[in-house]
């Protein structure tokens, strides 16, 4: 019963948040437009700055881990290579199968992902270490597959373009240069001074609150059933398949609790946002990614429960 307390204890409040977001929406308190500003004040500005800190407070000499790095390197290759693969061999909609392999592999790493490690640890923690691993290879696979997968490719840019584009985004990304530059603080042991420190906490304390409530503001019910049979297969392998895989792996490896619920989120995370943000610039099936974000994010709420509760129970929490 305690173990299954402290799961609930863990996951919880993180989508209780979600939920008030939702009900804000629906009473009109908040507004699509105050939506989409808060999305890209939380991206560009508060979760930088959180981050930024986790990091340069942390003690790197002891907290960094090669074999942790490319851990989630190589098993972030492996998940976006391995579903795009089973959907070539087995998806008749050929038209679906960017989208559908986008939305699977690519999980809330950033905005869930730190705030499921933050409810657990008071801190991002390893997630940090995790998403300068991960998240760059993220863009990479989704416009990789998003071009390769546009209704009409003639539309799309060349490979080099699209190469630059993938470059640019990944060294303009806010949440990567916020953590290179909380590395550089911590490697040097560089301390920021009271005043500045003491703002930069406030303001990064607001991150993990306000992403959550756009999340659960932007979920639209209606959406998930246009594409209800793909996004379901699709909630399956991005919830419960690649834990299964990617956990045990985990375990093998004997990480520690912050590395193993790093690589929970990053394995078994709802779909973010980003997907159907890109499938729908992309010429993609963004109805699709659509779904996918609505159904992985109601469901994760018993799944990651759930695994919190068999690390917890098997004394890995």
């Amino acid at each position: 019963m305690n173990d299954f307390i402290f799961s609930l204890n863990s996951t919880l409040p993180v989508f209780l948040m979600i939920a008030a977001g939702f009900a804000f929406m629906k009473m009109k308190m908040f507004t699509k437009d105050f939506v989409s500003i808060a999305d890209r004040f939380v991206f560009k500005v508060t979760l930088p700055v959180m981050l930024m800190l986790d990091v340069a407070e942390a003690d790197i000499s002891s907290a960094f881990s090669l074999r942790f790095v490319l851990f989630c390197m190589l098993g972030t290759c492996a998940m976006f290579l391995g579903i795009w693969s089973l959907c070539l061999l087995l998806m008749k909609d050929r038209d679906m199968i960017g989208a559908f392999a986008m939305s699977a592999a690519r999980g809330s790493a950033a905005v869930l992902g730190v705030a499921f490690a933050e409810n657990i640890f008071g801190d991002a923690g390893m997630t940090a270490m995790m998403i300068i691993a991960s998240v760059p290879l993220y863009n990479i696979f989704s416009v990789v597959f998003l071009t390769l997968g546009a209704k009409h490719r003639n539309r799309s840019l060349n490979a080099g373009a699209q190469a630059k584009e993938v470059l640019k985004g990944i060294i303009t990304n806010p949440l990567i240069i916020a953590i290179l530059f909380g590395l550089l603080l911590a490697f040097f042991k560089i301390r920021i001074p009271t005043v500045p420190s003491r703002f930069l906490h406030s303001l990064g304390s607001t991150a993990t609150p306000i992403a959550l409530l756009v999340v659960g503001a932007s979920f639209e019910p209606g959406q998930a059933l246009l594409k209800l049979k793909p996004a379901l297969l699709l909630t399956v392998i991005k919830l419960l398949i690649l834990p299964m895989i990617f956990m045990p792996l985990a375990v093998f490896m004997d990480f520690n609790a912050q590395q193993l619920i790093a690589i929970l989120t990053m394995s078994g995370s709802p779909t973010t946002v980003a997907c159907y943000i890109m499938a729908k610039n992309m010429d993609n099936d963004d109805v699709l990614a659509s779904a996918a974000v609505m159904l992985t994010t109601l469901f994760s709420s018993v799944t990651l429960t759930l695994w919190v509760f068999i690390l917890r129970s098997s004394g890995l929490l």
